[in-house]
């Protein structure tokens, strides 16, 4: 990969990891939302989101650290972005039947709200918190400078966040329904995924014309 290619990963990276960011913070204030119709808005549902949000995080920034030791590649990371796209489906499609059925077992909309915020969100956060850890080792070459890489990548992610966090409460509920927004996040996360794969077979596409050029 030539010099010129691999700056062209690297802020591709970067861009992606902010739209992780984005996509979390805008996932998780819609939460309440979905969960609304069924346990309320108070700051037991609030703190189940929240707490569910935590963990899932907490979780994929585990796993995707132990997966980033195993020969991390562009491929693997395009996937999360993918993966976490299609686990966010069920949000659109199934919520309210998921909702009523945790409705129907459990009255107390404290614990209510836990599961059910549990079996809507947990997966697909826990995927999008591998992205952070898997980003940093794309990006760092050099342990040297591998403090700096991690600074700069959490700088873009939490800045994403912030930013989905305002988007999403100032604008974005107030314009559109929530199914249309979860669709716009599924439709965003697909094409950073595919952006990521274009990025990374276009040198190598790039090296076959040229060799096949001069041949």
């Amino acid at each position: 990969m030539t010099p010129f290619h691999h700056t062209l990963l690297r802020m591709t990276v970067l861009c992606v990891a902010f739209v992780s960011g984005f996509c979390i913070m805008t996932i998780e204030l819609l939460g309440g939302r979905i969960l609304s119709p069924y346990f309320g808005s108070s700051v037991y549902v609030w703190g189940s989101i929240i707490t569910v949000f935590m963990l899932s995080l907490s979780f994929g920034y585990l796993a995707g650290g132990r997966l980033s030791m195993r020969k991390p590649n562009p491929v693997t990371y395009a996937l999360f972005f993918v993966s976490a796209a299609v686990l966010i489906l069920p949000l659109v499609l199934f919520a309210e039947a998921i909702m009523e059925q945790v409705f129907l077992v459990i009255v107390d909309p404290r614990y209510g709200s836990l599961i059910a915020s549990l079996m809507l969100f947990f997966i697909p956060t826990a995927i999008l918190g591998m992205i952070s850890p898997y980003s940093i080792r794309l990006l760092v070459r050099n342990e040297e400078h591998s403090g700096h890489i991690a600074g700069q990548l959490y700088f873009v992610s939490t800045m994403g966040s912030a930013l989905g966090t305002l988007g999403t409460s100032f604008y974005f509920v107030l314009w559109f329904e929530v199914n249309f927004i979860l669709w716009g996040v599924i439709l965003t996360l697909i094409a950073a995924g595919t952006t990521v794969l274009a990025v990374y077979y276009l040198p190598q596409r790039t090296s076959t014309g040229v060799q096949q050029y001069e041949s």
